[in-house]
């Protein structure tokens, strides 16, 4: 007699569209974990595939929009409760995942905006940066920068709440800015300041500062801010777990070699233990 077999009746599915890091630190494979982690199911459609280390990425080639169009539309039989973008690469890709939000009208859009990577490689061209706040912002419900990003989106502004507000008046629903890698001058050393920045609410956080460098803290922090959004948190909570997570993810990191440290989105599991032996047939 066959067993029963117990399915979820529901979960909250994230469309994720973002770069491939062969790492694990960041990427598809990150948001995957974070998305689990928050209680919802990643469907995931490369931007973009990499060569990286922990260090530094060396090559980027943008992935065919058409293979992207095509991989979105045959997941129609997922109902897509959120959407987090990642890094995208070219034009072209921007341009398909214009096409694609299209079919999600009112699904929150979480956008981690990748620019450079964290050993310095440059991820973006001005043009590219121009076009993502003309053609992509307007369809951005939560954009998670740290503040080196936050400046490039806004250029010519000097303040984190004027370039914010600037953001907004683009279309953009909510700005949360990460103040782990350029702190605001005279911060204490031993804090990292995240701000929400909302149309009706702004909101501030302030988390103990961990020692080291890590890889892939901000895919993971916006990843399980949209599986919360697509688990109907309200912002500022989805915000807020997203954080909390992310910090312990980072507490609980990994250091495999010289570069930087990889968050441990999955650290829980380790202390879970593995089933007992099969009895022999």
């Amino acid at each position: 007699m066959a067993s029963s077999v117990s399915y979820e009746p529901h979960m909250p599915v994230v469309l994720v569209l973002a770069g491939h890091d062969p790492t694990g630190g960041a990427g598809l494979v990150a948001d995957a974990e974070a998305v689990a982690a928050g209680g919802g199911w990643a469907v995931t459609v490369p931007t973009a595939l990499t060569v990286q280390s922990c260090s530094d990425v060396s090559k980027v080639r943008p992935a065919d929009p058409e293979i992207m169009r095509a991989s979105v539309a045959a997941l129609e039989e997922f109902e897509v409760a959120a959407v987090k973008l990642g890094l995208i690469a070219d034009l072209a890709t921007l341009d398909a995942i214009g096409d694609i939000l299209e079919a999600f009208p009112g699904v929150p859009v979480v956008a981690d905006p990748v620019l450079s990577a964290g050993g310095g490689k440059e991820l973006s061209t001005i043009e590219l940066i121009d076009a993502y706040r003309r053609r992509l912002l307007p369809r951005v419900d939560v954009l998670t920068p740290n503040r080196g990003e936050l400046a490039r989106l806004s250029p010519g502004l000097l303040q984190d709440t004027e370039r914010a507000v600037a953001l907004m008046q683009r279309g953009c629903q909510a700005v949360l800015v990460t103040g782990t890698d350029d702190p605001v001058a005279g911060a204490p050393a031993d804090r990292v300041t995240h701000t929400l920045h909302a149309t009706d609410q702004s909101r501030q956080w302030n988390w103990p500062r961990l020692a080291g460098r890590f890889h892939g803290s901000g895919c993971t922090m916006a990843a399980f801010l949209a599986a919360r959004l697509a688990v109907g948190e309200s912002l500022v909570a989805a915000c807020e777990q997203a954080q909390a997570f992310t910090w312990d993810t980072l507490a609980h990191g990994w250091h495999p070699g010289e570069g930087q440290a990889l968050p441990r989105r999955l650290w829980r599991l380790s202390a879970v233990p593995g089933p007992e032996p099969s009895a022999p047939l």
